[in-house]
């Protein structure tokens, strides 16, 4: 996939890379203060001693580590939930290619319909070797009508889908991206229990070069459901996230972690995996 291009021209075909359902979905919108310079990291639990570890693990994970970093993290076995500048906006990149698949979805249920085979085929494409081309077509067949209605059905409020045919430029923020990853994992209204269990199969699949970020330090035994992207400009350096979630080891688990200012497509891959590492530790532990 050809990612390494930093010309604005071609971003077009550059991604980068139900009562229960309302409790996670509000507990995953907790608000982080609005300003960056009073920006904290942010963690609660029902284990009290849970969250002061997560709390002082990420801000170390995080300290010194230039550029601007969003980070959601939402553990429903232990009511955990932890964010960081949660509702700063970025250049999507390929994780929004899981949005469109979830729109896909989304529109094909109001007719009961079953995917078509071309349909699967562009899906499993655009989710498991983040294909560009694929993407574009999914993109261009639902139309933006339907994917801001997706959007808005869902609740990402904070979302905003890219203009004449940009999809790696939508805005997105690492709320949203949480909200996005619990209407995947919990039985909710907006996607049926088929289309959540369609998602998580093909971001279990995703192949092995792409499968950094979020999984970084997942413990054995646990299911990993990834989805990365990054996207090179000419402001802002680097993007790079990973979105991920994790069910297991008495877990269940979505990581969000968005970076921009990156010097390079490494580091910013090193920031998010620094995040990962400590939240997959201390939820191990807990």
């Amino acid at each position: 996939m050809t990612h390494h291009i930093s010309r604005f021209a071609r971003t077009r075909v550059l991604g980068g890379a139900a009562v229960c359902a309302a409790i996670v979905l509000s507990l995953v919108a907790t608000a982080t203060p609005a300003s960056a310079a009073a920006a904290a990291v942010s963690c609660t639990s029902a284990k009290p001693a849970l969250a002061t570890k997560l709390k002082r693990d990420i801000t170390t994970a995080l300290s010194g580590r230039r550029g601007s970093i969003s980070v959601g993290v939402f553990d429903r076995s232990t009511k955990t939930t932890c964010v960081y500048r949660a509702q700063t906006a970025y250049d999507s990149a390929s994780v929004v290619k899981v949005t469109v698949l979830a729109t896909l979805l989304w529109d094909a249920q109001k007719t009961q319909r079953a995917l078509t085979a071309t349909e699967k085929s562009l899906a499993k494409a655009m989710i498991t070797k983040s294909d560009n081309a694929s993407t574009t077509k999914l993109w261009n067949q639902l139309g933006l009508t339907k994917i801001k209605a997706f959007v808005a059905a869902a609740g990402m409020t904070q979302t905003k889908p890219g203009a004449n045919g940009y999809w790696g430029l939508t805005q997105i923020t690492a709320r949203d991206e949480q909200k996005l990853l619990a209407l995947t994992t919990i039985t909710n209204t907006i996607l049926t229990d088929n289309s959540r269990a369609y998602i998580q199969l093909l971001m279990s699949q995703v192949i092995a070069s792409q499968r950094w970020g979020t999984p970084k330090g997942a413990p054995s035994g646990v299911s990993v459901h990834v989805k990365n992207g990054w996207l090179e400009r000419a402001t802002n350096g680097w993007r790079v996230h990973s979105v991920g979630t994790f069910n297991g080891g008495g877990h269940d688990y979505m990581i969000t972690v968005l970076t921009q200012g990156n010097s390079t497509w490494n580091y910013g891959i090193a920031t998010i995996e620094g995040v990962a590492k400590v939240v997959h530790r201390d939820l191990a532990a807990s």
